[in-house]
């Protein structure tokens, strides 16, 4: 069972042409843009796409433009500043308290609004051969108290790996947490498997996952039995949105995404503005228009179902509530 996923990774797609003709959609794209940043998508999301319409939102998120060539004026390459707060190779300590693995630089889906779209993987991830430095990094600072893996996307690590680096951390006192942030359970929810729920309850910190779903239509039946058997298996479950132009910018949609993350036993935790990264600018939604979401948001919902509208800013000591 533990092949399964792989297989469905193995098999996604790699060809826009081949995903829109799965889809008989035609909508123009950029092949340019597709060798800049490489086009993937797994089937399992795919098949949540709407079949010949051009504005699927989730086609949306995917599938590379030609916007995605022009640089605007205040989208540069590393926008929240990951490359300065790199303490040790595969470790970013940018707040007190909690730092960050760089587990790895594989993804099951590219996101085209994706932040690490240029981020130096190659020499800036946890491997094996650097992983005594960041260990050793966080075992001298008795301050932190949670670690987050972060990539890539963790969960595409093996069982075993993921075993192994969830043992060294919960071997270092000071450590209470593991917060580890997934694409995953909704893009390929067959790599939530038994094993691999096994090794993430089987260690002492106390584990939170953040998955990141925008739209909800990406929660459906394979996603949200995935998020139930990582409920099962006492995992806390929170949601990131990040707020994109055409996906999720309505009232509505947003009302319908903490509606749905609830119902399956996720809490919406952060909407965030997009962070302005080289060739998304056609996602980003005016900071003004933004709080006027949020406000209607709050003005619907109760307010646990209201994800905090936040931004990142490269050397501030949290993330910022926009407001």
């Amino acid at each position: 069972m533990s092949e399964q996923w792989q297989a469905e990774l193995a098999e996604g797609f790699g060809s826009v042409r081949e995903l829109l003709d799965f889809l008989g959609t035609t909508v123009p794209f950029s092949a340019e843009a597709a060798e800049r940043f490489p086009f993937r998508v797994p089937r399992a999301y795919a098949r949540r796409m709407r079949p010949g319409d051009p504005h699927d939102p989730l086609l949306r998120q995917v599938l590379p433009r030609a916007q995605e060539l022009a640089s605007p004026e205040g989208f540069v390459s590393d926008p929240v500043g990951d490359r300065h707060a790199l303490k040790v190779p595969g470790l970013l300590h940018k707040y007190r308290g909690r730092a960050l693995l760089i587990t790895t630089g594989a993804c099951a889906i590219h996101c085209r609004y994706c932040f690490r779209r240029e981020f130096p993987y190659a020499e800036s991830q946890f491997t094996r051969q650097r992983e005594k430095a960041a260990l050793d990094y966080i075992a001298r600072d008795p301050e932190l108290g949670e670690i987050v893996l972060s990539g890539g996307d963790p969960l595409l690590l093996s069982d075993d790996r993921l075993a192994r680096l969830t043992g060294q951390l919960a071997a270092i006192p000071h450590l209470r947490r593991l917060r580890i942030h997934s694409r995953v359970p909704l893009v390929l929810p067959s790599r939530i498997d038994e094993r691999l729920l096994e090794v993430l309850s089987s260690h002492r910190l106390r584990t939170v996952v953040v998955i990141h779903a925008n739209h909800p239509r990406e929660l459906d039946g394979e996603a949200g039995g995935a998020l139930a058997a990582m409920r099962r298996a006492g995992l806390m479950l929170l949601n990131q949105a990040v707020l994109l132009r055409r996906v999720n910018d309505s009232v509505g949609t947003l009302c319908e995404l903490s509606e749905c993350l609830f119902e399956r036993g996720v809490l919406p935790y952060y909407l965030h503005l997009l962070d302005r990264v080289r060739g998304t600018a056609h996602f980003e939604v005016p900071e003004a228009e933004a709080r006027d979401l949020h406000e209607a948001l709050r003005r619907r919902l109760p307010g646990y179902l209201v994800p905090r509208l936040v931004r990142e800013i490269d050397g501030q000591p949290y993330k910022l509530p926009v407001s």
